[in-house]
């Protein structure tokens, strides 16, 4: 229990800092990422994503019996993680509405971000999570320097955002989005497929290159 016990752990706090800067200071979650690698890296690998353990797993860096256990974690710690965003907003002096102001969730479309198309969105999150996976399984390899993939993988995570935050604010991550739609319901929920779907094409691409040793040293 103690690899999915850090999952939830690291998807809480993923989503609790990350969605919640977007609420309150806008959005900080390559550094929540990089806490999180040095905090349960050593525990579970610090994947925090159901993609990410995806990626991991068809590459051949997570055993298969640990991935249904991985993604279930995530997915509560991520749902746990917006519920606590959830009951402080929810003590707001004066109220805080949740369909217009949000809860970090993810989306597309007028009326959201720069009002960026399904296509444009589709495509921006099977990029992203497909070089974010590749920066992930590359900085973790036996060959990469040791104690910088915490590092690497947040400013990794950070410049994606300060790309796609208008386009979809930035899931690459299926809990991530999980978490906050379910909370706001409505276009949040109706549009959650995407960032299941996308993200799991991204790094499904990035974990069969690396498989097939096309992106991996064999030395």
């Amino acid at each position: 229990m103690k690899k999915p016990l850090a999952e939830l752990i690291g998807t809480f706090t993923l989503v609790f800092f990350g969605c919640g800067s977007v609420v309150f200071a806008g959005d900080q979650t390559g550094l929540a990422i990089v806490a999180m690698a040095y905090g349960i890296g050593p525990v579970s690998g610090c994947h925090v994503n159901p993609a990410v353990s995806l990626g991991a797993l068809i590459a051949g860096r997570l055993p298969a019996k640990d991935f249904i256990p991985y993604v279930i974690a995530q997915c509560l710690g991520a749902i746990l993680g917006a519920a606590a965003l959830y009951a402080i907003l929810s003590g707001k002096l004066g109220g805080y509405d949740f369909v217009h102001s949000g809860l970090g969730q993810n989306g597309w479309g007028e009326g959201y971000g720069g009002g960026y198309s399904m296509p444009v969105a589709f495509g921006f999150e099977v990029v992203a999570t497909f070089l974010f996976v590749v920066v992930i399984l590359g900085s973790t390899h036996k060959l990469a320097p040791v104690g910088f993939a915490g590092l690497a993988i947040g400013l990794t995570l950070t410049a994606i955002h300060i790309v796609g935050i208008r386009i979809t604010g930035v899931s690459v991550n299926p809990a991530r989005s999980l978490g906050p739609a379910l909370f706001v319901g409505g276009k949040a929920l109706q549009q959650l497929w995407l960032f299941v779907v996308a993200p799991f094409i991204g790094a499904a691409i990035a974990g069969a290159l690396f498989r097939f040793g096309l992106l991996e040293s064999r030395e």
